[in-house]
């Protein structure tokens, strides 16, 4: 992971937003892309993203070929539960590392859920999703959305080992479509793809990031 760079490192954490304005949309009510509802949470915000990150996925999908589609699992995450996945995490790391100094914790722990201060899900410009059929079948990609380093033996990683070769090449077809619409990867999670937030400042190379901590979305009446 040498040529990775985490979100603990202190670049990403540099990077400056300077908020656009766009609001987050449910897509639950857009319906241009499925979604699926097992990180559904109380209040719905799994099923929101940014107006301008959803008009790029809109557009990712229509490069697919025929018969294939997004299958979106979650977008936007309030910073409470952020931080409760974090901190999760970090203190299952140090039983599993109960030697590491505490900044081994965090890049250890970043490499899976981001730091909440710089979380790309609370930015509403981050995306979890994989690929599915017409029927809404998932594709092969390799391991579940959402699996640990440990659990799969680091092919959760998009470039990771023990990875068969249709999974391989559905991971680059889905890579294609979302680098063509302006998303980066985070390359420690195949299914984890932003736009706007600082992450993706930093790996575009642009002077800030366009989208700060959204607040979450207001309750259905």
């Amino acid at each position: 992971m040498t040529d990775i760079i985490t979100l603990a490192d202190p670049r990403v954490a540099a990077v400056v937003p300077d908020e656009c304005g766009e609001p987050l949309v449910d897509l639950r009510t857009e319906g241009r892309v499925r979604l699926d509802p097992r990180q559904a949470d109380d209040e719905g915000s799994y099923a929101h993203l940014r107006s301008g990150a959803l008009e790029r996925l809109v557009r990712a999908q229509r490069l697919l070929p025929a018969g294939i589609g997004l299958l979106v699992i979650e977008g936007y995450r309030p910073p409470d539960l952020q931080r409760r996945y974090f901190e999760q995490y970090a203190a299952t790391l140090r039983r599993a590392h109960p030697d590491a100094p505490p900044e081994r914790i965090r890049e250890l722990a970043s490499a899976y859920i981001s730091p909440p201060e710089v979380a790309p899900h609370v930015s509403g410009g981050a995306v979890d999703l994989t690929l599915c059929d017409r029927a809404g079948r998932e594709l092969p990609l390799g391991t579940e959305v959402n699996a640990t380093p440990e659990e799969s033996e680091g092919a959760c990683r998009t470039d990771g080992p023990g990875v068969s070769a249709e999974a391989r090449a559905n991971r680059a077809l889905l890579g294609r479509a979302l680098h063509a619409t302006g998303f980066v990867n985070y390359p420690t999670e195949w299914w984890h793809w932003s736009y706007g937030d600082r992450y993706w400042a930093l790996l575009r190379r642009v002077p800030a990031a366009r989208y700060g901590p959204a607040d979450p979305p207001r309750p259905a009446a």
